[in-house]
């Protein structure tokens, strides 16, 4: 049994040359212990520890998600996928870094809105010249989106407003409420789309194909290492930001906004990609829109309770404008391109170019000053 189990990890390495960064995690952890003051190197080096680590969590849960149908896969794959963001967002809240926070939680959105989403319609497209999907499914997740787009909205127009009363209370009183609001809301989703009305979401095409899924006990147990691994790189990445942003000239928003979200969305974009590929669409639009949702629903939320435990001060839902646009745009868009059901591959290069645009606009930004 110890023979066979070995025998899997070391052929999925051989053939998945993105584990080969798994190299990376002993270097990463020498160079933290005798070189700590090399921000910049413990920055690129934590990224490349990251992106194997999230395809192993990817690669994992497969083989739980194997025992499940499409619409509890997906959740299921978006739960075990979000390990990235929240392990990061958890390690830069401890630390204070907000800005970290916000930034990773809405390129987190707008980056499985858009770039997974419309890489997983262009490849499906590129396979088959017409793909359908439940569209029911759909539209619950956009909507659900929607729905948390609104509570990052209204924060970040109602404290700039004057007041009598301190607007940092207002604030603070805000965010809870609504955080509890979104939580409640998501659970009411799941129990809607799994438990009362489960008969409306089933998926559409059932063509099967990829790799073969792991053993459940193999799979956990990957999973378990993979986190803890991907706890320590988290605390290195955070911790040589702000040095590793003034060398490469990034702001911590960009950070997040970009290269945290790119980074940690390999842990979804293999399954949604393959399952596109296989004319399985409703897994990946699931993946990509429910991961998306569970990010505005559950994972924002989380912190700003968690902030009160672990932060150095409260953390709220109010959001820098220019993100709240641009997580509103993904939705709005992901709303728009899945309103038929129907998908081909010019879908996925219209809703790619989306994001690029949004990626350059942030990109150009100029640095706010200090």
């Amino acid at each position: 049994m110890q023979e066979s189990v070995t025998k899997l990890l070391l052929d999925e390495i051989r053939r998945n040359k993105l584990l080969w960064l798994l190299g990376f995690v002993p270097v990463l952890l020498a160079v933290e212990t005798l070189k700590p003051e090399k921000h910049a190197l413990l920055f690129v080096l934590a990224i490349l520890t990251i992106i194997p680590l999230a395809a192993l969590i990817s690669r994992a849960s497969e083989g739980i998600v194997a025992k499940t149908g499409d619409t509890l896969g997906a959740l299921l794959n978006a739960t075990l996928s979000n390990l990235t963001e929240l392990i990061i967002a958890l390690t830069a809240l401890q630390a204070g870094q907000y800005i970290l926070v916000k930034a990773s939680i809405a390129g987190a959105i707008v980056t499985k809105t858009l770039f997974t989403l419309g890489a997983s319609l262009l490849a499906g497209g590129l396979k088959h010249r017409i793909q359908q999907y439940n569209r029911d499914s759909a539209h619950l997740q956009a909507g659900l989106l929607f729905l948390a787009t609104i509570a990052l909205l209204v924060p970040s127009m109602m404290t700039d407003m004057d007041f009598e009363d301190s607007p940092s209370s207002y604030g603070h009183r805000l965010s809870l409420a609504l955080s509890a609001l979104l939580i409640v809301s998501y659970g009411l989703s799941m129990l809607f789309a799994l438990g009362t009305h489960r008969e409306l979401f089933g998926s559409v095409a059932h063509a099967h194909g990829g790799e073969a899924a792991w053993p459940v006990g193999l799979s956990l147990t990957a999973l378990a290492v993979a986190t803890v691994l991907m706890a320590i790189a988290s605390e290195i990445f955070v911790g040589s930001v702000q040095s590793a942003g003034d060398t490469f000239g990034m702001t911590p928003a960009f950070i997040g906004f970009i290269v945290v979200a790119l980074v940690s969305s390999i842990a979804e974009l293999g399954p949604a990609l393959s399952g596109a590929r296989a004319n399985r669409l409703d897994l990946s639009v699931g993946i990509a829109l429910g991961g998306a949702s569970q990010i505005t629903l559950l994972v924002a939320p989380l912190l700003v309770f968690l902030s009160y435990v672990i932060g150095p001060t409260p953390m709220t839902l109010h959001f820098w404008p220019g993100a709240v646009f641009m997580v509103l745009v993904a939705t709005v868009t992901a709303a728009f391109v899945t309103n038929s059901g129907r998908s081909a591959w010019f879908i996925g290069v219209f809703v790619l170019n989306v994001y690029l645009i949004l990626a350059i606009t942030l990109y150009l930004l100029p640095a706010q000053p200090q």
